[in-house]
C-alpha cells in the first residue's frame, strides 16, 4: 500500500523540474538531450512525462515561469516612491542581469526559437503572466503620477516595452552572449523608451 502511495505521489508532480532538466541541457546541450534523459533524471515514467508535456520543446515553456518568479521577487525590491519610469528601467536591468547570470544563452536561444515555430499558444506572450501584469501596473501608476506619457494606452506601452526587451535578448542570443546583457540593456533600454518618459519639474 505504501509503495502505491509513493508511486502516486511521484507521478502527481510535473516531471523534469527546472533544476533537473537545466542541468541536463547545460551538460549535454538542448539538442542532444532526449526525453528519456529527462525521465531518468527526474525519476518518473514516460507516461507521466507526456501527461504534463507534449514534447521536449514544451518543457522550455516552464522557463517563463522561472522568469516570472524572478519578477515577483524584483517587485518586492521596488521602492514605492521610485519614479514609475525608473521602476521599468530597474526591472529591465535586474531581469536581464538575472538571465545573463542564471540562464545559459543556448537554453534561452532554444526557448525563443521554439516560441517562433510553435503552432499553439506562445507562452512568452501570455498576458496572464506575472511579467505582463507587473509591467502594466507600473505603467498605469506612471499615467496617474504623470511620470509616463499618456499619449499611448497602457496596453500599447506594455506591448512596446516587452518588444524592446525581446529585441535586446534576441540580439544577445544571436551574438552567443559575447557581451553583458544587463549592462547593454541598462544603457540602451532608456533610449528605446525615452519617448514615454515625462520630464519632471526640478
Amino acid at each position: 500500500m505504501a509503495a502505491k502511495q509513493n508511486v502516486k505521489r511521484r507521478c502527481s508532480r510535473p516531471p523534469g523540474r527546472a533544476p533537473d532538466w537545466k542541468e541536463l541541457f547545460y551538460e549535454k546541450g538542448y539538442d542532444d538531450t532526449t526525453v528519456d534523459d529527462i525521465i531518468r533524471l527526474s525519476e518518473t515514467s514516460k507516461g507521466s512525462f507526456y501527461y504534463y508535456f507534449s514534447s521536449k520543446d514544451s518543457l522550455l515553456d516552464t522557463l517563463s515561469t522561472i522568469l516570472d518568479e524572478n519578477y515577483a521577487k524584483l517587485e518586492d525590491e521596488l521602492d514605492p516612491e521610485m519614479n514609475s519610469f525608473d521602476k521599468l528601467m530597474y526591472l529591465n536591468y535586474r531581469s536581464h542581469s538575472f538571465m545573463e547570470q542564471k540562464i545559459d544563452v543556448a537554453l534561452l536561444s532554444s526557448l525563443y526559437s521554439t516560441q517562433l515555430i510553435a503552432k499553439g499558444d506562445r507562452n512568452l506572450l501570455d498576458q496572464n503572466r506575472t511579467y505582463y501584469k507587473l509591467i502594466s501596473r507600473i505603467i498605469e501608476e506612471g499615467h496617474v503620477r504623470n511620470q509616463i506619457s499618456r499619449e499611448k494606452s497602457i496596453q500599447e506601452i506594455t506591448k512596446y516595452y516587452s518588444l524592446c526587451e525581446r529585441a535586446l535578448v534576441s540580439d544577445w542570443c544571436l551574438n552567443r552572449g559575447n557581451y553583458s546583457l544587463g549592462e547593454y540593456s541598462k544603457e540602451y533600454m532608456p533610449i528605446l523608451m525615452e519617448h514615454f518618459r515625462v520630464d519632471q519639474p526640478e
